[in-house]
């Protein structure tokens, strides 16, 4: 499928005669698509249950986040709404963990990556 698309541009280029900017932007287009075509699998994608489409994220954004950010009495600035979100995607993608270890280790990087004898902490 996408081999078609990445042709079917190429083609375009070639019989239009186009030159200069535009033929240099449907060439770009074709060249992405072709070298991240793994990536748009999307028979794949739909045989196991995922969406492709980019309204269910859109529809998540605009429901979810207000309804997590602007309940009665709620006021978040943008870095602190960013970090929730963050939060919350490491929780639904158990990487929870991982994002916590993450962030121990670089703040013991900076607090103590100069000091002789570091600290170091010890999860229970």
């Amino acid at each position: 499928m996408v081999s078609q698309v990445v042709k079917g541009l190429r083609r375009t280029v070639t019989k239009r005669r186009l030159t200069g900017q535009k033929a240099n932007t449907i060439r770009g287009v074709a060249d992405y698509l072709y070298n991240n075509r793994e990536r748009r699998r999307y028979d794949h994608y739909l045989s196991n249950g995922r969406p492709i489409a980019s309204d269910t994220i859109e529809g998540a954004s605009k429901n979810l986040i207000p309804d997590r950010s602007e309940r009665s009495g709620m006021r978040r600035t943008i870095e602190t709404a960013e970090a929730l979100l963050r939060l919350r995607s490491a929780h639904l993608s158990h990487d929870l963990n991982d994002y916590r270890e993450h962030h121990i280790q670089a703040d013991q990087q900076r607090l103590y990556a100069n000091t002789p004898g570091s600290w170091q902490v010890v999860l229970k």
